[in-house]
């Protein structure tokens, strides 16, 4: 249900307990779920059929309220395996339909109380096509989640709580996300249904992964490769990763405004540049290193956020299906000479991957690693692997 504000201070709910209050006053009501209280965030929508449960725990959407395109949310409950993140950094999330009791072998839990668990605060009820239709039509919107007991709400309070968010541009969010201690994965590898995740007990190369906000099944995917992966703050010193005699560099996800993590993961990764190591990024870390080789990046007006996004690529021609999670763009128009265009978005032309013309440096908009999505994108970790191989065996000679 969806209404405009009217100068009413406090009304109650026609349904039990929630509210959903946009920047422009505009009201959705709906049933509470998960925790109680109020969640403001940046409002965006995902439109994967599937792995609800990685999404909500994928870093990358610290500071964002999730709005699910999809109906069936939750009918395969949670489990403890399908988790991005040891925390949970979403701000709330917004459903079409009441949650079912779980139907799957794996389920341990019902999503609402997942939800309760890890302090989620969710609305359910909404005509999600409604909202998803106000985002692409006015962009990503200032958002606030209120769901209490009584149905009670103070729309005034809440409209101001909302406006007065500063919102995602010029937020660095990688800093709050980031490991604080740096600590060796401890090699699983990716899940199967007849092991789950067996360990890998072959460490052949040794990466240095920057945590701008890193989902495990980055590191699970290293793992597959035989590397030993040592996961770093997002503002550890060239020193100390050059300690560790790595192989090769992984700039990782992460949520918010590249350029604001930018002002000190720039003179990080452009020493790491010009040390010769091969560098790899996804998502946030394909941002960062646009922005250390003097590319600029723009918050998009939708974003890219979904399981199912066409990307070509500009080397083998070949077009892939993607999984994507991000805010913001590198801008085409900005990349100096000697950056080369790798894949491009077919939904909008913007770019999806560059590559250094004389260094092993490149790195995608996407999520190769998955976890939801489509597994066109593989390659991508085997070609990292490649370049490892050369410069470990440049370093022996």
């Amino acid at each position: 249900m969806k209404e405009k504000h009217k100068n009413k201070i406090a009304i109650k709910s026609k349904f039990p307990s929630a509210i959903l209050v946009l920047d422009n006053k505009t009201i959705f009501r709906g049933i509470g779920l998960g925790y109680r209280g109020e969640a403001t965030g940046e409002v965006c929508f995902n439109t994967s059929l599937t792995g609800y449960q990685e999404i909500i725990s994928d870093p990358s959407y610290a500071g964002q309220i999730i709005n699910f395109t999809f109906p069936h949310i939750g009918n395969v409950g949670t489990n403890n395996e399908d988790i991005e993140s040891d925390k949970i950094w979403t701000r709330g999330v917004i459903f079409n339909s009441e949650i079912t009791n779980p139907s799957n072998y794996r389920s341990l839990k019902h999503l609402d109380e997942w939800l309760k668990k890890n302090k989620i605060v969710g609305i359910t009820g909404l005509d999600t096509r409604s909202l998803t239709n106000f985002i692409r039509d006015k962009g990503a919107p200032r958002g606030t989640i209120s769901n209490n007991k009584s149905g009670k709400f103070n729309i005034k309070k809440l409209i101001k709580k909302t406006t007065n968010w500063p919102g995602l541009n010029g937020m660095d969010l990688a800093k709050e996300v980031s490991t604080i201690k740096n600590y060796n994965w401890k090699g699983l590898k990716t899940w199967n249904k007849e092991q789950g995740y067996k360990k890998n007990n072959k460490k052949k190369y040794r990466v240095i992964a920057i945590d701008y906000g890193i989902k495990k099944n980055i590191l699970r995917y290293f793992s597959n490769f035989s590397c030993d992966v040592r996961v770093v703050s997002c503002k550890e010193n060239v020193q100390n990763i050059l300690k560790y005699k790595p192989h090769g560099i992984f700039l990782s996800n992460g949520p918010g405004d590249p350029a604001a993590t930018g002002k000190y993961a720039i003179p990080i990764v452009q020493q790491l540049i010009k040390s010769g190591l091969p560098v790899f990024g996804i998502c946030l870390g394909h941002q960062i290193l646009a922005l250390a080789l003097n590319a600029k990046t723009r918050k998009m007006k939708l974003g890219h956020r979904g399981a199912n996004h066409p990307v070509k690529n500009l080397i083998s021609k070949k077009v892939e299906i993607t999984s994507q999670n991000h805010g913001f763009e590198v801008l085409k128009e900005s990349l100096p000479k000697n950056i080369a265009i790798t894949h491009k978005s077919l939904f909008d032309n913007s770019i999806e991957g560059i590559k250094l013309k004389n260094k092993p440096v490149f790195s995608v908009q996407y999520h190769p690693e998955s976890n939801p999505g489509p597994q066109d994108s593989h390659y991508l970790f085997n070609e990292f692997i490649n370049e490892i191989k050369k410069y470990a065996k440049k370093k022996r000679h």
